[in-house]
């Protein structure tokens, strides 16, 4: 059975690749290191570095070792971690952030259910602007964002909104005065893009590249901010697929929201970094849930 702090000086070295950075890292010396090397070395009977006066590199046998060690060390972590958050209850600060208005009923009962349950953990809300999502949850500025499913690369759920498709039209345009249109129709107008970063699988369900029937639809210009994209709907630069709640948070005379009959609803709710899963956040989507419950 390995020792912790032998499995750790091995993965060590074979991210660095150098006996001193690595011994600076563990707060031991060179020798200890190399004394904790040869020894798994003759544990598993073969060498797992190749050393000169030079360099430093994994043997193939050192290579299999660290890739089938690093999973499991990160397991432990990871469950130790959960343990100690479980141990000192949920405390401390979570930062909650939201994308657009329609949202605020949803995290307003959010938080205050939450807070009620857990009065010793700050809740901190701010809004977040759609070029800025991914990265604050990357980064950890964010804990979790209320907003549109799907967004991949992050945990999504649950479903805690729905809403009705529209199409955003220039006033006066060909489609301003129908009851309802099809999505087929946005293989016959430029639709305007979300920003380049914002989630690939959430471009995909608003504006996609190709009609239910397989129509290529034409990507019209990029706006920065949702009320930018809007704006460009309005100046006759192309059409865009939005949520219902459009028409009451972003009212505008120059826009006409068009109901699309053939469209799924649109889904919003808590998305997280999977890696940030802390009891805190736990709890959060547990409140969210409970305080506004939508099924699937």
């Amino acid at each position: 059975m390995l020792e912790r702090h032998e499995i750790e000086s091995f993965l060590t070295l074979a991210e660095e690749l150098h006996f001193g950075r690595t011994a600076e890292r563990l707060g031991v010396t060179t020798g200890r290191v190399s004394h904790v090397i040869k020894k798994l070395e003759r544990q598993v009977g073969a060498r797992l570095f190749e050393r000169t006066s030079r360099v430093v590199r994994l043997t193939p046998i050192g290579r299999r070792l660290a890739d089938d060690l690093r999973p499991h060390v990160s397991g432990m972590e990871e469950a130790f971690r959960r343990a100690v958050q479980a141990g000192r209850g949920v405390t401390g600060q979570l930062r909650v952030a939201f994308v657009g208005d329609a949202t605020a009923p949803v995290l307003r009962k959010a938080v205050s259910l939450f807070s009620e349950r857990y009065p010793d953990c700050e809740v901190r809300v701010s809004e977040a602007h759609l070029s800025g999502t991914r990265a604050g949850l990357l980064d950890g500025s964010i804990d979790v964002l209320i907003a549109s499913f799907p967004f991949d690369g992050m945990a999504n759920g649950p479903t805690l909104m729905r809403e009705k498709r529209m199409l955003a039209v220039p006033l006066g345009h060909a489609l301003a005065d129908a009851e309802s249109v099809s999505l087929e129709v946005l293989a016959d107008h430029p639709v305007v893009q979300y920003p380049a970063v914002t989630s690939a699988a959430f471009k995909r369900d608003r504006t996609p590249d190709h009609t239910p029937s397989g129509k290529p639809v034409r990507k019209g210009p990029t706006g920065n901010t949702f009320s930018e994209m809007l704006s460009l709907v309005a100046l006759g630069r192309g059409v865009l697929p939005v949520g219902e709640l459009t028409r009451e948070y972003s009212p505008r005379p120059d826009i006409v929201y068009v109901p699309i009959h053939d469209a799924p609803p649109i889904r919003r709710g808590p998305v997280w970094l999977e890696a940030n899963t802390t009891a805190r956040v736990r709890e959060f989507v547990r409140a969210a849930a409970d305080a506004h419950p939508q099924g699937p």
